[in-house]
C-alpha cells in the first residue's frame, strides 16, 4: 500500500512514468485527507459514500461515481463519509514529451490559462467513462497498463477541450490568494515542527497575524481550532509510523510531539477510536 505524503516535493512515480496511485479505505493511516498541496495535479475517484472536499476556499461534496480534479498548487483537503476513494497524483509535464500537436492544450492547463472543472458527475458521462478506464487500469496493472494510462489522460483532456469543461483566464481574488498563502505558511510550519512544542503565538506568527485574529482565521479555513488541528496532525504522523516502522509506541509518541504517553494514548483514542496498540495490530 502507498501512503500519500504532505510534502509537496515528494517524487511521484518515475521520471518516465510520473503517476502515483493510492487506494484509500477507512483503515488507511491517512484516511482523512488533511490540508496539503503539491506541484503535481491530482484526480480523485469516489468509489463509495461521499467525500467533502475543500479546494482553496471552495467547499463541495463528491459522491460515489464522481471525480474531483485538483489543480497544481491548490490547497486541498477531504473528509470522507463511509467512503472508499482512489487518487492519482501526476506530473502533467509527462504529456508534453510525446506529441507536439497536443502540447499547446496541455500547456494551457499547466500554466492555468485553462482551469479544468474541479467536479465531474454523471452528467458528463463520456468523461466519467474515460476516467473509469484510467483508474481501473491503474488498479489492475495488467501488462501494458501504462499505455492505457497515457491514452486515457490524452482522451480526458481531449474531451475537456472538445466540450469546454474549463474556465479561461480566471483572475485571482487577491484577498483569497493572501489567505491561502498565509494558510500554507502555517501548514509548512506545523509539518516542519510537529515533533517539538508549538505555541499559539508561533502558529499565528507564521501567518503574520495576532493570536486572536489567527484563531478566527484558522477556524474559518479548517473548521478546527489551531491546537485541535495540530494534535490531529501529530496523530496522523503517529499512525503512519505505527504501520510502517517497528518503533515502540513510547518512541512514536515522543517523536510526534507528545511528552506524556498517557496523554498520547488518550488523544489517539479521541481521533481514531482505538488505542495505538490496537491500531498497530491491524492488517493494512
Amino acid at each position: 500500500m502507498h501512503y500519500p505524503e504532505y510534502n509537496e516535493n515528494k517524487q511521484r512515480g518515475t521520471f518516465e512514468f510520473p503517476f502515483e496511485f493510492y487506494h484509500t479505505t477507512p483503515s488507511h493511516p491517512r484516511y482523512v485527507m488533511s490540508y496539503h498541496w503539491h506541484i503535481e495535479f491530482e484526480l480523485i475517484r469516489v468509489i463509495k459514500g461521499s467525500l467533502h472536499m475543500t479546494l482553496d476556499t471552495h467547499e463541495f461534496t463528491a459522491h460515489a461515481g464522481e471525480y474531483v480534479f485538483v489543480q497544481s498548487g491548490t490547497l486541498h483537503s477531504g473528509v470522507p463519509d463511509e467512503c472508499l476513494y482512489d487518487c492519482i497524483v501526476f506530473d502533467l509535464n509527462a504529456l508534453l514529451k510525446h506529441n507536439a500537436l497536443c502540447r499547446p492544450y496541455i500547456q494551457r492547463v499547466i500554466e492555468g490559462s485553462a482551469l479544468v472543472y474541479y467536479h465531474f458527475t454523471s452528467k458528463r458521462g463520456k468523461v466519467i467513462s474515460i476516467l473509469d478506464g484510467l483508474f481501473d487500469a491503474f488498479a489492475g496493472k495488467a501488462d501494458g497498463y501504462e499505455l492505457t494510462v497515457f491514452g486515457a489522460f490524452y482522451c480526458f483532456f481531449g474531451e475537456v477541450f472538445a466540450q469546454r469543461y474549463y474556465l479561461e483566464n480566471v483572475p485571482k481574488n487577491r484577498r483569497d490568494y493572501k489567505k491561502i498563502l498565509q494558510m500554507k505558511h502555517v501548514l509548512e510550519y506545523i509539518d516542519s515542527n510537529y515533533a517539538s512544542p508549538i505555541t499559539l503565538e508561533q502558529l499565528s506568527g507564521a501567518a503574520s497575524m495576532t493570536p486572536k485574529y489567527f484563531c478566527r482565521f484558522f477556524l474559518e479555513m479548517t473548521h478546527r481550532t489551531p491546537i485541535d488541528y495540530l494534535n490531529y496532525q501529530r496523530i496522523e504522523h503517529a499512525c503512519y509510523q505505527l504501520v510502517t516502522t517497528d518503533a515502540s509506541i513510547t518512541d512514536i509518541a515522543y517523536s510526534c510531539g507528545f511528552n506524556d504517553l498517557s496523554y498520547f494514548i488518550k488523544t489517539f483514542k479521541k481521533y481514531k477510536g482505538i488505542t495505538p496498540g490496537k491500531y498497530a495490530s491491524q492488517k493494512f
